[in-house]
């Protein structure tokens, strides 16, 4: 698969200041498998990925960042790549805490806790609990997440809360019910890249993503770098977002 990135194409200026970058981080088995490596090492590779472009959304000023790590569909995968990455998980909250927490970024973690190892759960709150109060970058990681169950899970919340008189079923607005979901304190998307070449959300951010602009990109997530991520938002600023009216809002 082709990696090449046409540079003529990138911004003259960072980045627009984006308000909020998703990015579906697919293609790890595959680069691995085009060099006749196990998985496990292109799940390595793409963990420094992540890294690098964490820092570049710090450097480009881009508000939010929310990475696609692990689906609640995931577990299904062999149980040997699953414990690998669990192990990378494990290793990048506590080799990068310090780190993320030193620059200011704030975490989150969304998806389903049920059947997540108590270890994990413990470091995910650690990381949640020690950058709460951080203003910088805003990192949500997707994690046992599935986007029909985060807005089966808010419905429910809802119809328990009409239930017991709290809210009145003709109040719930669009606004209300997104503050239901786990990504309620979030903007929604103005930019979605895929990684890979494939061209679908995979359940990933189905209700936040309505107005996003898709950027589908032919690169492994072990070879995305700051220049794909430019190149990615550049695609971003040539697009006329007009929200389903006639007028082109601005893409800064």
């Amino acid at each position: 698969m082709s990696t090449e990135i046409d540079t003529s194409v990138l911004p003259d200026t960072p980045s627009g200041a984006l308000g909020h970058v998703a990015i579906i981080m697919d293609g790890n088995g595959r680069w691995a498998a085009e060099r006749g490596l196990p998985r496990s090492e292109g799940h390595r590779h793409g963990v420094e990925s992540v890294r690098n472009v964490v820092q570049a959304a710090i450097e480009l000023d881009i508000g939010c960042l929310t990475l696609f790590s692990f689906s609640s569909e995931n577990w299904s995968r062999p149980q040997t790549e699953i414990r690998d990455l669990m192990g990378l998980l494990k290793r990048y909250i506590r080799r990068d805490l310090a780190d993320l927490h030193k620059h200011d970024v704030k975490i989150r973690v969304i998806g389903a806790r049920t059947g997540v190892e108590p270890e994990i759960l413990r470091l995910i709150d650690e990381a949640i609990a020690l950058t709460s109060s951080n203003s910088g970058l805003q990192l949500t990681i997707a994690f046992n997440y599935g986007a029909r169950n985060e807005i089966v899970q808010a419905s429910q919340r809802i119809a328990r809360q009409a239930q017991e008189g709290l809210l009145d079923p003709a109040g719930i607005t669009e606004e209300l019910f997104k503050s239901f979901l786990d990504t309620g304190e979030l903007p929604d998307p103005d930019l979605l890249i895929r990684t890979s070449g494939e061209m679908r959300l995979s359940n990933f951010l189905l209700w936040q993503c309505a107005y996003a602009e898709l950027v589908f990109l032919d690169v492994y997530w072990p070879d995305f770098t700051r220049e794909t991520l430019e190149a990615a938002i550049a695609q971003y600023h040539d697009r006329e977002r007009r929200f389903g009216g006639l007028q082109a809002r601005t893409s800064a």
